[in-house]
């Protein structure tokens, strides 16, 4: 099988392309990625010289570059995880996100349709595997998860854009038989991760002895699941996903902030040594609130689950140490 990896060099793309390679021997992988500020090839060293392995800078906004890919290498398989991702970044200027998230998700959607409807491969056959997240569906209280039914109500211009996304890749399923399958998944932890988001964020600040910012009271909740359970949930929905089908991929295992910050400032106490004062959490600063910021989010992964087989097998306090671990040692190059 050809796949095309779209995002490849980023946190969970390069940890996906990495699972493939070693999980997946017959599979061949193509990686397309814009390489902005937050991709980096040197992730993906371990497979820069494999035979199965190719890489190609592109950016998938710009349709011809995205014709020329799908018309030259004609992968059978796609997993498109390019997007602009970090809300923050939405808030101070939502355009990259409307580009990339939604006319990207187009380009790659319809060029694909043209390659598959014209070669021997049907529609059918093909298959297009669209990753998004649990953001699309807005906020929740204190109890309840997200199901696949949830109705989307997007609250920041990145979950916008991604939920746009998702409904072109459900309507080419619908109006044109596209082979397509979508995943909304939780929060992801783990190596790669761009410096930006949370848990490298409080290792970063910690370390170098400056303020943790933590937005609000620190009482938003999250379910976090470890990047490489994510990866085979994804390669698990790629081949024997039911076509047309959404699922919801999470771990179980939800955290307010602040308990997630003072447990990694714990676990950085007794790894590298007592922070200021004896501890890290010294450090911990509560900072304005972020607009629209949602409270909780927690999925329903039952779906899944039942259907698939498939549920998180990785322990969070061992895999958040060994993160912890993986960013000190990152920040001290």
């Amino acid at each position: 099988m050809r796949i095309l990896v779209t995002g490849g060099a980023g946190f969970i793309g390069s940890n996906l392309i990495l699972y493939l390679h070693k999980a997946y021997p017959e599979v061949e992988i193509l990686n397309i990625d814009k390489l902005t500020y937050a991709s980096n090839l040197s992730y993906l060293n371990e497979v820069k010289d494999s035979d199965r392995y190719s890489f190609k800078k592109v950016d998938i906004v710009n349709r011809t570059d995205v014709r020329e890919v799908i018309q030259s290498w004609k992968p059978n398989g796609v997993i498109h995880l390019a997007a602009e991702s970090h809300v923050d970044n939405s808030i101070k200027g939502p355009e990259p996100f409307i580009y990339s998230n939604i006319v990207g998700t187009f380009n790659l959607l319809d060029e694909c349709r043209l390659l598959w409807q014209n070669e021997k491969e049907s529609l059918e056959a093909c298959r297009f595997l669209h990753i998004s997240t649990d953001e699309v569906y807005g906020t929740l209280g204190e109890t309840g998860f997200f199901t696949e039914s949830t109705p989307y109500a997007p609250n920041s211009p990145y979950s916008a854009s991604k939920a746009g996304s998702d409904f072109l890749v459900r309507s080419y399923f619908h109006t044109y038989g596209m082979n397509t399958v979508m995943t909304n998944c939780s929060n992801n932890y783990g190596p790669h991760q761009h410096d930006e988001k949370l848990i490298p964020t409080v290792i970063r600040k910690a370390v170098a002895g400056e303020p943790i910012p933590v937005y609000g009271k620190g009482d938003n909740v999250r379910d976090w699941l470890y990047v490489e359970d994510h990866c085979k949930a994804l390669a698990t929905v790629f081949y024997e996903g039911k076509a047309g089908e959404q699922y919801n991929i999470g771990g179980d295992n939800e955290w307010q902030n602040i308990e997630l910050v003072n447990l990694i400032c714990e676990i950085l106490n007794e790894e590298i040594g007592k922070g200021p004062d004896g501890d890290y959490k010294n450090l911990i600063s509560f900072v304005t609130d972020r607009p629209g910021h949602d409270f909780r989010y927690a999925v329903d992964a039952s779906k899944i689950k039942n259907e698939l087989n498939w549920a998180p097998s990785k322990d969070f306090n061992s895999m958040l140490k060994k993160t912890v671990l993986w960013f000190v040692e990152k920040n001290k190059r």
